[in-house]
């Protein structure tokens, strides 16, 4: 199971939990590989987060522990890296790009890095000195000459805590057109739940709005997962509890003239429609929205359908129960949904070994059939947190957060 820096990281326990409308399929004949496996060492160790792809097929990602030294933030453990796994003819080089220190630079990334329109890398820290930062990465001047070339890190903004927000956690960053970003912290805020926050560039900075304050008894609270726009540039998110049942809630932000209108279009019953979604969402081209519930026995893949400022809360897969899992062993993170509409996801506990697996959900006839991708063992990886990404040739990519050669987590690749 997954472990905290500290304590704070950790405002309450996710007790995660949810039916079955979809065709099941074995596990499919698939090529996997274990591309990278962490030693612990300088090449950082427990990748919570999944990666990103580059237009040449590079990977980059982040760990949550590991890197060149102890942490100065009291816990003395390693603060976490950055990475890149270049991809060359003869395979993969891996090549850190930084190690945080956990003085300003923060430590602990729990997200991925995303590429910003300047085609540098930004992504957060959930802990360090304060609570928590945006960093920018940008990579070595050229020439670079050896297989190291670690970037330069700048962080664009610290948490200062309190009603400004505390920890940016799982949730991935988002650029809207005019090149702002937006995140969510998991606690802080005026009600102490976390916030929906906005980070504008400004005079050579970067100054912080709070567009939302959660609160458990509407949009839920602790939003373990990032913001997604849609095409009206509306902006939507899961909370890991509260809503109506206190199983977690999908809410949606409305821009208008005198800030942001917050709208909960679905609040989760534990009831069949699973619970607890830490995973965020992902949107296609209707806008219709595909997310997942964490807890188990009863994990969900889930759809939500817009029509006429209402939404139709369809589940698309439930998946079935396991004694050997722990609460949380479902999906963790955001889906993944290729040009044909199949959705690919990973799940922390799931699989024939109870260490986790990646499955692929596919439209057919009115439903959608499961096909089980991969199931961990240990050996090839074990309890994935971070979904997965797919490139131009249809192979699929992620990280387990753990297990491998040395313990410390792998990235894996599978070949149709």
């Amino acid at each position: 199971m997954r472990h905290f820096a500290s304590t704070s990281l950790a405002p309450t326990a996710l007790f995660l939990i949810a039916l079955t409308v979809a065709t099941t399929q074995p596990t499919q004949a698939q090529t996997y590989k274990v591309i990278y496996n962490f030693t612990g060492g300088g090449d950082g160790a427990t990748p919570w987060a999944g990666v990103t792809l580059d237009k040449a097929g590079n990977l980059y990602g982040t760990t949550y522990y590991g890197g060149g030294g102890p942490c100065n933030d009291g816990y003395g453990i390693r603060c976490g890296t950055v990475f890149q796994l270049a991809h060359n003819r003869s395979g993969w080089t891996f090549n850190p790009l930084y190690e945080f220190t956990g003085n300003n630079d923060g430590a602990y990334p729990a997200a991925s890095v995303i590429f910003g329109p300047d085609g540098t890398l930004y992504g957060t820290t959930s802990g360090g000195i304060g609570y928590g930062t945006v960093f920018n990465l940008r990579p070595s001047g050229p020439p670079c000459r050896s297989a190291l070339c670690p970037g330069t890190e700048s962080v664009l903004y610290r948490f200062a805590g309190g009603i400004f927000g505390e920890f940016p956690f799982l949730g991935d960053l988002v650029f809207d057109q005019a090149g702002n970003l937006y995140g969510t912290t998991i606690e802080g805020g005026s009600n102490g739940q976390g916030v929906v926050y906005e980070l504008s560039p400004s005079a050579g900075g970067w100054t912080e709005s709070v567009l939302y304050n959660m609160n458990a008894g509407t949009s839920g609270n602790f939003p373990y997962s990032g913001v997604i726009f849609d095409s009206a540039g509306n902006l939507y998110g899961t909370a890991t509890m509260g809503g109506a049942y206190n199983y977690g809630a999908v809410y949606q932000l409305t821009p208008s003239g005198t800030g942001w209108t917050e709208n909960t279009i679905y609040s989760f019953q534990g009831a069949g429609d699973g619970k607890i979604p830490i995973g965020g969402l992902i949107i296609d081209s209707l806008d219709n929205l595909y997310g997942t519930t964490a807890a188990v026995p009863g994990a969900t893949v889930f759809e939500l359908t817009p029509s006429n400022a209402t939404w139709t809360f369809k589940v698309l897969y439930t998946f079935s129960a396991n004694p050997n899992q722990g609460p949380d062993d479902g999906p963790n993170d955001r889906l993944f949904m290729d040009a044909a509409g199949n959705l690919y996801g990973t799940a922390y506990g799931e699989g024939a070994y109870s260490r986790g697996s990646v499955f692929k959900l596919t439209p057919s006839a009115g439903g959608w059939t499961f096909t089980g991708l991969h199931d961990f063992s240990g050996s090839d990886g074990a309890y994935p947190i971070g979904g997965v990404v797919q490139d131009t040739d249809g192979n699929i990519y992620g990280t387990t957060s753990g297990g491998g050669a040395f313990g410390n987590g792998v990235v894996f690749e599978i070949t149709p």
